[in-house]
């Protein structure tokens, strides 16, 4: 879990005296959008002791998500500092997450099989892996203990260049997308986490004979102007053989952090909603895009909002 700081409205980073304070972080944002799709989700991190950590602890409990497994010890939550724009080309991120309570995580921390004791679903992102030794291997006992158990297992593949520059991530991402139920990420995660690349619709395919997914879902972000998005996914069924694409939504962009996230808790409601493959997808299009209109790392769109959002793009 991360602290942002960004300044308001169109301001610049470090010309502007004020800034903007927003929780977030990818499963974080997850976990938070879930809550407010009617579906029970509990967080699982490392928070620093201190005023900050609890501020944090605070902002998950009042958006209803689960937090009795979160871990406290360190001494700081990581940041960073967002300069917002419609356009990804220029959006400034700056990370300063070193040695955060998180990075120092020991995978005896976290009792899994109690935590995830009558879980659904467990839902990790690609961040996670770049983080460090003890990040890693956390998540990969959290998500072996999810398989055991017969839990559905979703990555996100999540790419954060700035996380892994010097490194190959496809030796930590590989294994991970051989256990996922449901592989999710855009064209360029795939690329560079996992070293593949194919035209058209023949990418979520091929990434479900390689690792062995039921569900893969590719992203696609079009930026039309400097405020305006158009926002959309496709999915590989590979146990019905079949291939869907989502309508398109194009939004008004107030804030583009999030959205990827909100599409994942989408899917991953409407799924666990016993919806079927092609309806969860047109869902988590419909809740990425709501996002987008939305300041902030957190989407608190109700269920109600994103099926009315749907039925708009119809």
């Amino acid at each position: 879990m991360l602290l942002r700081l960004s300044p308001p409205g169109d301001e610049k980073l470090f010309v502007t005296p004020e800034l903007r304070t927003f929780f977030g972080g990818a499963e974080a944002n997850v976990a938070v959008a879930l809550s407010h799709l009617d579906v029970r989700a509990d967080y699982v991190t490392r928070l620093p002791d201190g005023p900050i950590g609890d501020a944090a602890l605070d902002a998950l409990r009042r958006e209803n998500v689960g937090t009795d497994a979160i871990v406290r010890g360190g001494s700081r939550l990581g940041l960073y500092f967002v300069e917002p724009t419609g356009d990804l080309r220029d959006m400034r991120v700056i990370y300063d997450r070193a040695g955060s309570a998180f990075a120092q995580i020991d995978p005896g921390d976290v009792d899994w099989p109690r935590v995830l004791a009558g879980a659904r679903w467990f839902h990790a992102t690609g961040i996670t892996p770049a983080l460090g030794d003890g990040p890693v291997a956390t998540l990969s006992r959290a998500v072996a203990c999810a398989r055991a158990a017969g839990i559905s297992v979703s990555i996100d593949l999540n790419y954060r260049e700035a996380l892994w520059r010097g490194r190959n991530p496809r030796v930590l991402l590989e294994p991970l997308a051989r256990q996922a139920d449901v592989l999710i990420g855009n064209r360029d995660a795939v690329r560079a986490l996992l070293g593949i690349e194919a035209s058209g619709d023949a990418l979520a395919p091929r990434l479900a004979e390689q690792f062995g997914c039921s569900l893969v879902v590719i992203t696609q972000r079009e930026i039309l102007g400097p405020r305006e998005h158009a926002w959309s996914a496709t999915m590989f069924d590979a146990r019905a053989g079949t291939h869907s694409r989502s309508r398109r939504h194009v939004v008004k962009v107030l804030d583009r952090v999030g959205g990827g996230d909100c599409f994942a808790a989408g899917l991953i409601a409407a799924l666990l909603h016993d919806q079927p493959p092609e309806a969860a997808l047109e869902f988590g299009a419909a809740a990425g895009a709501l996002k987008l209109r939305v300041a902030g790392d957190f989407g608190r769109a109700t269920r109600a909002e994103v099926d009315d959002a749907v039925r708009q793009c119809t």
